[in-house]
């Protein structure tokens, strides 16, 4: 099987059986199509490329300036490439078995205010053109629900039509969970439907972008990934907010730290966000200090005794 197969067939896998988003197809060919060009320099291919071939290529990465974030990105999807591989007995052995990860920096994820959030949202609500009112109901829904941006852009048509408070999402892996809307964004849905109309496209792409809730001429159908940061962004500057420190992904961020703020638990919110592992929800625990802090403080004989 040459290169091309192996990775074509790897992705199919990946699509059908793992329901990987499409943004996450896209950034494991690229990486594997690099890692294909690299041991072909090598003079050898990724089905008879050895343990020591891979290692060059990560040694590579190294030299050529990659911080370990995308490193370690390169890595996953090299070793998800052979466990496939081997699996489908492609490969007697693995040759990617014995390679580790460069260790990560621990980072904490952007937050913006209680107060930021709501300059945020009072800006995007002062605006009522019908671009204004579309802002405002994308806003109120990322910072209600918490979803991720491909998760709220993707939403269907009917989504907050007969006032539900709560949304079934179909996120990553296929996984689905419930997610809240607050009475403001179901406001907000309802204002902005008065508008919506006026973003559908004409022509044969109509058809297909009447099926969200955030219709546009974006091959999608829908609003894109792009096109709302950039909203953002934008938004961002008028609320006298540093546009470099908002974004999308922010305000999800912001929408989990508030809520452990607020005394909500970890494993709630880790089923609000949709993760897979509570690890990757405990990048959010920094917020808990003062609040633990002030617990200890509060409900301790000993602190009391203080």
């Amino acid at each position: 099987m040459n290169d091309s197969a192996l990775i074509e067939q790897f992705l199919e896998m990946m699509a059908a059986e793992r329901g990987a988003a499409y943004n996450t197809i896209l950034a494991y060919r690229r990486d594997l199509e690099e890692l294909a060009g690299f041991v072909k320099t090598r003079n050898t291919s990724l089905t008879l490329a050895k343990t020591g071939d891979l290692e060059n290529w990560l040694k590579n990465l190294s030299e050529r300036g990659l911080g370990p974030r995308t490193a370690a990105r390169k890595l996953s999807a090299l070793k998800r490439l052979y466990r496939f591989a081997h699996a489908e007995k492609i490969l007697d052995t693995n040759p990617a078995l014995v390679l580790t990860a460069p260790k990560l920096p621990r980072s904490l994820p952007k937050v913006l205010s209680i107060v930021q959030v709501e300059g945020l949202l009072e800006t995007a609500g002062a605006d009522v053109s019908p671009a204004g009112l579309r802002t405002n109901a994308l806003l109120h829904i990322l910072y209600a629900s918490g979803l991720r941006v491909t998760e709220m852009l993707s939403l269907p048509f009917a989504t907050g039509q007969r006032g539900e408070r709560m949304l079934m999402v179909r996120g990553k892996g296929g996984r689905e969970r419930l997610v809240p809307l607050s009475h403001a964004a179901l406001e907000a849905i309802q204002i902005y439907m008065t508008v919506r109309e006026q973003f559908l496209p004409a022509g044969t792409t109509r058809s297909r972008a009447a099926n969200f809730l955030f219709p546009s001429r974006a091959r999608s159908g829908h609003l894109s990934r792009e096109r709302f940061h950039a909203i953002v962004k934008s938004l961002a500057i008028k609320a006298d907010l540093d546009p470099t420190k908002v974004s999308p992904h922010v305000l999800r961020h912001a929408f989990a730290s508030h809520l452990l703020a607020g005394g909500a638990d970890l494993r709630s919110v880790q089923m609000l966000l949709g993760h897979a592992d509570i690890s990757t929800t405990q990048i959010y625990t920094h917020v808990l200090d003062e609040r633990l802090k002030e617990l200890v403080q509060k409900a301790h004989p000993l602190a009391k005794k203080n």
